[in-house]
């Protein structure tokens, strides 16, 4: 029966819409196609996805490149109503930006070398210099921009030309103009950093020639200069922090152990010296007798020996030599002693030792540790419960303040030479009030905000579906299905109706007997049949 009526439903709605006027059907056709035009509306309303912001305060050059990319990848794009940002759904703006910066995008306004890929022939050397000069300035500002502090940047360089002569040649300068990001600052160290990469990047461009200013025209690599005219390093800075959170972590995790966690903190002063010696001392000193190492030795000697005849030539230089007398009673012969043949003997030596000397060179190690100063303060004990049950705390003993204390000086490395000084105190920690977070309500919760609306834009659809389908489709279905209403006629149509369905009835009553007698027959005597058969045929020949 199910079936029937499925059957005969849809000719009975033609049969329906075309019983109605014209009127009738233009409106039917017209409710339809508008319930189908608002349930797309909505559906395609709910799949509409959320747009986020893809690239803000972007150049012209680069939004037109940028567009033009989202339109070959086939991405939905829109703008803000002022124009200052490109929206892209929400879903794929992580994707898009990795894209689109495997292509470059965006390049900041800024002319790299891609400049000199666009080289006109023919271009005259100062159009050349000029084009280098843009790119390297350009390539010098994306990587000031890489850093995460800095929005943009901006390099210009003054780069003179050479001259042969060394009295007219003149020195490059740079100048960097930085636009910081909301809320960031540079620190020192990073300004360094800055000044560097652009000294190094051209020839005999020296650091001190670098200026850097930021976006409020403060000259932030004076700073810089300052620190380094007062001999002041910020890694020097860095490392002192270091050192003394080692000491404390050092301490705290000796005692920890024992008192417990959280019942025990330490604080530690550093006195460093950070300043280097290079000294070189030469002593000497005298050399025992027994000891003492010759050098050097120089020894000349003259000895006496036969000569021939001395004196003033002439006769009495030629005399005979008188008898040989002491001196004390016989006078000196006068003119001297001719013919004497002896001379005295002379002897000079010279000898030069070694000295004991000493050559020292001294150069002291920076970062030395002048002297400690520790303060640890230790929470009081807990006692056994007593007889209620409550547990109090108590101050600890002297035995295991002594205990404490000594093991701190292991610790630390107590030094009475430096002049270390270590205080170790115990007393009772108030409990510090735990910051309660509010919890956020549920209707404040982002991700069920999210929930919320994906569900809403379902609902909606839901809503419209329904309302389509209960308030006008329903209806105008209803009246479309209902079978044609069937105009009553004259009873003497009805009887002449009635007689001839009643004489076609009995007709095809008497065909059927005969028809079924005939297979009857047929049978019970198919020779009887046969023998007819073959009558018709011969008879028909």
């Amino acid at each position: 029966m199910a079936s029937a009526d499925q059957a005969t439903a849809f000719p009975l709605s033609l049969q329906g819409f075309f019983s109605l006027s014209t009127g009738q059907k233009l409106a039917a056709l017209a409710v339809f196609a508008l319930s189908i035009a608002l349930l797309v509306g909505v559906w395609s309303w709910s799949r509409t996805p959320d747009y986020n912001v893809l690239f803000s305060n972007v150049s012209e050059r680069d939004g037109g490149e940028i567009i033009d990319s989202l339109q070959q990848m086939n991405v939905p794009y829109k703008f803000t109503p002022g124009g200052g940002a490109i929206l892209v759904p929400a879903s794929q703006v992580h994707e898009i930006r990795l894209k689109l910066a495997s292509q470059g995008l965006p390049k900041g306004g800024l002319v790299g070398f891609e400049v000199m890929e666009t080289q006109k022939l023919g271009a005259s050397q100062f159009l050349e210099q000029v084009n280098y000069q843009r790119a390297l300035e350009g390539e010098l500002a994306r990587s000031i921009q890489s850093l995460s502090e800095v929005r943009g940047a901006r390099v210009h360089l003054a780069i003179p030309k050479q001259s042969a002569f060394l009295r007219d040649e003149q020195k490059p300068t740079a100048s960097v103009l930085l636009n910081l990001s909301p809320g960031r600052t540079l620190e020192p160290n990073q300004v360094a950093g800055i000044i560097h990469l652009v000294s190094s990047s051209v020839a005999q461009l020296s650091p001190g020639s670098v200026s850097v200013i930021d976006q409020n025209g403060n000259l932030i690599s004076q700073r810089q200069d300052s620190l380094r005219n007062t001999t002041l390093d910020p890694t020097q800075f860095k490392y002192l922090r270091e050192l003394e959170s080692s000491y404390i972590k050092r301490i705290e995790n000796i005692l920890e152990p024992v008192v417990g966690t959280g019942n025990v903190h330490a604080q530690v002063t550093a006195n460093v010296d950070f300043s280097q010696t290079d000294q070189m001392a030469e002593s000497y000193k005298p050399n025992p007798a027994t000891e003492a190492a010759i050098r050097s030795q120089q020894t000349a000697e003259s000895g006496a020996g036969a000569g021939g005849a001395s004196g003033v030539p002439g006769a009495l230089s030629n005399q005979p030599p008188v008898p040989a007398t002491a001196p004390i009673t016989s006078p000196a012969v006068s003119g001297g002693q001719a013919g004497s043949s002896q001379q005295p003997v002379s002897r000079n030596a010279t000898v030069n030792y070694e000295l004991d000397k000493t050559i020292k060179h001294t150069k002291g190690a920076s970062g030395t540790i002048k002297r400690l100063s520790v303060a640890v303060v230790v929470n009081n004990k807990l006692a056994p419960p007593d007889k209620d049950g409550k547990i109090k705390p108590v101050p600890l003993s002297a035995a295991e303040m002594k205990q404490m204390t000594d093991l701190v000086r292991e610790a630390m490395g107590f030094s009475t030479e430096r002049g270390d000084t270590l205080n170790v105190a115990n007393a009772s920690f108030t409990p510090s009030e735990k910051e309660v977070i509010p919890e956020t309500p549920i209707w404040k919760d982002p991700e069920v905000l999210a929930m919320a609306r994906e569900g809403f834009k379902y609902v909606v659809v839901a809503i419209v579906a329904f309302f389509l389908w209960s308030k006008i489709l329903k209806p105008l279905m209803v009246q479309l299905m209902s079978p044609p209403v069937v105009e009553e006629v004259e009873p003497v149509a009805d009887e002449l109706a009635l007689e001839s369905d009643l004489t076609a009835i009995s007709l095809r009553e008497h065909f059927d007997a005969k028809l079924a007698s005939a297979r009857e027959i047929a049978k019970n005597e198919p020779k009887v049949v046969a023998n007819i058969i073959k009558d018709w045929v011969g008879g028909n020949q």
